[in-house]
């Protein structure tokens, strides 16, 4: 197990990544759990409830995430509770797929809302968002020109073996018009391929240079970074999908190290079309808020790879997420307040938005991927006595087409009545067990009768769509932290 001392240290957060908000140069470890000590987390308070007479207006970016939650698993699973940093409710929520409607005609997303009683909390509602991304098919997913960065510091020693069979699994799944490089950094950085088209004979040669790398000194990581950055920018795909994959632990300490620096780093090449997509592994010195804030930055996602299982749902099952179907996905919801007294938006802390920030498309936002579904949700008060067809709220969305410079809005006028929570739809049901898991998880001061019995009785019996198992095995999860006792 990796010794680290456990220093603590606390910054606030709020905002978007790269817009509009100070993430600082310190980080939240946690309270003391011997697995954890060390840990590197954001610190941020929840959004509290709105009054709509006040601010009937909602905004936010999306968050295609799913890191949290596996990352939170790999906490369960070594016998102790997470940090309530950890948790990001946004990405427990969007790590798993629901059975949205897709899109159709010319747009590449579709959106879809629904609200019911609130299970935690009598007498309060929960209203349900959903947006679909479109399903490329093969001749719509881009060919592909990838930079897998790779930290093989001395730090990556016991994780660097499931990393390499990670992207080892991802070579499987690239076709032969697609192009490779890898970049390495320990103390310094180093090309160990330059840009290579995925042929037949070619395949078999990228994954020896994968096995053959091997673990050991320091962390330079902005200067690999930087030398990822300009292969990609050198072999650029015109109309393509451009993307470097980093896989570290995020324990950068040589050059430049800091969160901001390499924030501002990474947005000066955000506008270049170059995603960033970050794999997070490791324990003891893992930096989430690094990988976390670094793929908000570089218009990507971030994930964390805690087993071969997860491997094979983030580089085979969603394969197609590494096309992008939408960019800079900004969502704002416009509350009726003859209908709706206060909200309060569940997660996303650290995506709001400015109001004025929703039509100006200068602003940077979340991207969805091909096929990839989003969820979020609001505890809401209701007020009494609501006429009958009157209009709750307004969800509206603004995306880009991949490649394009204006934006395209999407809208939904939401007037059903609420449904009890147990004769919601499966989506909402799983939905709100998912959500109840995390304020659980999260402390939250809003949890209410939150309980893992509730958990379960939400969630059970909304696994009908359930394609690869996650759904299933979500209570296993559940299981664990309940069998540990916390919370």
């Amino acid at each position: 197990m990796k010794k680290h001392l456990f220093i603590p240290a606390v910054v606030a957060v709020s905002g978007l990544c790269g817009c509009s908000f100070d993430f600082g140069d310190n980080y939240y470890v946690g309270d003391y759990f011997p697995e954890v000590a060390g840990e590197n987390y954001a610190q941020y308070e929840e959004n509290p409830f709105v009054s709509t007479a006040e601010q009937p207006v909602s905004t936010f970016s999306v968050d295609a995430d799913g890191g949290s939650f596996a990352n939170v698993r790999r906490i369960l699973n070594q016998g102790t509770m997470p940090p309530k940093y950890a948790v990001r409710i946004e990405e427990f929520l969007n790590y798993f797929t629901f059975d949205y409607p897709a899109p159709s005609g010319e747009e590449n997303l579709a959106v879809n809302a629904e609200m019911s009683t609130c299970p935690w909390h009598e007498g309060h509602h929960v209203l349900r968002l959903g947006i679909r991304g479109k399903d490329l098919d093969d001749t719509q997913q881009r060919h592909s020109n990838y930079v897998f960065l790779i930290d093989v510091s001395g730090s990556m020693y016991e994780d660097l073996p499931i990393l390499k069979e990670g992207f080892c699994r991802l070579m499987d799944s690239l076709s032969e018009d697609d192009f490779v490089s890898i970049v390495v950094y320990a103390g310094a950085d180093k090309v160990i391929l330059g840009s290579t088209p995925v042929s037949d004979a070619n395949r078999a040669m990228i994954k020896s240079r994968i096995r053959s790398m091997e673990a050991g000194g320091s962390t330079a990581g902005a200067a690999g970074i930087k030398t990822a950055y300009e292969l990609a920018q050198e072999n650029f795909i015109e109309g393509g999908n451009n993307r470097i994959i980093l896989g570290s632990d995020g324990d950068f300490n040589v050059g430049m190290s800091s969160v901001e620096a390499l924030k501002e780093l990474i947005s000066t090449k955000r506008d270049s079309g170059i995603y960033l997509t970050t794999l997070g592994v490791g324990y003891g010195n893992y930096n989430d808020a690094m990988m976390e804030q670094l793929a908000d930055c570089g218009d990507g996602t971030y994930e964390y790879i805690d087993s071969p299982e997860e491997i094979e749902r983030v580089f085979v099952e969603n394969f197609s997420r590494f096309f992008p179907a939408a960019d800079d996905v900004k969502i704002q919801v416009s509350f009726n307040p003859e209908a709706v007294g206060s909200y309060r938006l569940i997660g996303y802390e650290n995506r709001t938005l400015e109001n004025d920030d929703f039509e100006d498309d200068g602003k940077d936002a979340g991207e969805i991927g091909s096929g990839q579904t989003i969820t979020a949700l609001y505890e809401l008060i209701l007020n009494p006595d609501v006429n009958q067809g009157a209009s709750y709220l307004t969800f509206d969305v603004r995306y880009k087409k991949p490649g394009q410079s204006e934006s395209r809005p999407v809208s939904l006028d939401l007037k059903d009545a609420p449904a009890a929570w147990e004769d919601a739809s499966e989506n909402m049901r799983f939905a709100l067990s998912v959500g109840t898991f995390g304020l659980i998880l999260r402390q939250s001061e809003y949890r209410g009768d939150a309980s893992y019995s509730l958990v379960y009785d939400l969630g059970r019996d909304a696994c009908s769509f359930d394609p690869y198992g996650h759904r299933s095995r979500f209570f296993s999860m559940v299981d664990k932290a309940e069998a540990i006792g916390g919370r």
